[in-house]
Order: C-alpha cells, then sequence, then structure tokens
C-alpha cells in the first residue's frame, strides 16, 4: 500500500481487510487492456457480513456503512491484483447493487458510502461513474455487493 493511502486511511480510522477469496467459479479481478475488473465485493464489519434488506430492516446508515466496507474490500482486491495501490491510475466505475424492498428508493445515499472512500483514499483519481441499483436479494443475504473498473498503469 503506499504511504498516502495507508495515511489517508488510518485518518479515517479504517484499515484494509484481507482480500476476501471467491465464494464461487470465479477469480476477483482480471487485468486486460489498461484495466482491473474486479468481481463484485461483499461488505464485512470484521469476520461478519452485512446482511439484511434496505427499507425492510436495516436502515440507510447501515447501508452506507455496508458500501464503503465494500468499498475497502475492493481496495485490497486492487492491491493484491496490482501489488502496489501507485498502479491505479483512475477508478472508472463502481456498479452498486443494493439489497433493497421494492419501496426503497435511496440507493444512491447508500451508494455514496464506497464513492465517497474512493474520493477520500484517491483525490482526484477516485471521482468516478456509478449504477446504484435497488435488487430483490443478494449472495448469502448481503446488504450491498459492489463491482469495480480500475483504470490501472503498467507494471
Amino acid at each position: 500500500m503506499t504511504n498516502a493511502i495507508a495515511e489517508k486511511l488510518a485518518h479515517l480510522g479504517l484499515k484494509l481487510p484481507k482480500p476476501a477469496a471467491p465464494v464461487a467459479a470465479y477469480v476477483p479481478a482480471v487485468e486486460i487492456g489498461g484495466l482491473l475488473h474486479i468481481s463484485g465485493q461483499l461488505p464485512f464489519r470484521g469476520s461478519d457480513l452485512m446482511t439484511g434488506r434496505l427499507g425492510e430492516d436495516v436502515d440507510v446508515e447501515f447501508g452506507y456503512e455496508a458500501a464503503r466496507n465494500c468499498g475497502l474490500m475492493l481496495v485490497a482486491q486492487m492491491e493484491r491484483a496490482l501489488g502496489s495501490l501507485d498502479r491505479v491510475e483512475r477508478i472508472v466505475k463502481l456498479g452498486v447493487f443494493v439489497n433493497s424492498d421494492p419501496r426503497f428508493t435511496d440507493q444512491p445515499k447508500v451508494a455514496n458510502g464506497a464513492s465517497e472512500l474512493m474520493e477520500a483514499l484517491f483525490g482526484e483519481k477516485g471521482k468516478h461513474a456509478r449504477s446504484a441499483v435497488g435488487v430483490p436479494a443478494l449472495p448469502l443475504g448481503a446488504a450491498v455487493e459492489i463491482d469495480a473498473i480500475v483504470a490501472i498503469k503498467p507494471a
């Protein structure tokens, strides 16, 4: 991890988790054509998966934290795949999936947990395009799942 990212994490009172292993038949990240495609990451608080459905049994604040924790896992996967976060040129896009009750419409507020983290850690390079979509269910009952596309510098 770069010293700058480590300092920003410490300032925010956060630390990167151990990158999660895949739970099915896929790889965590694929590097191709100057881009790193990161598979959907789930939110963990310590070793506990953050589960629930927004608008039903968990609130926007919980969802925001879950999205931020997905963002931390994305950064951990970047570091593992790239060897150094110095190779990150730009966070291009986040795809945010929110386990939502059909009446819940604050998916963008939940997604801000990850979006604001990327900007806090990477500055201008962390500003990205984004989708924030409500879905009826996520793997293992997760509250949020986020995938990413990251522009990278050559090794």
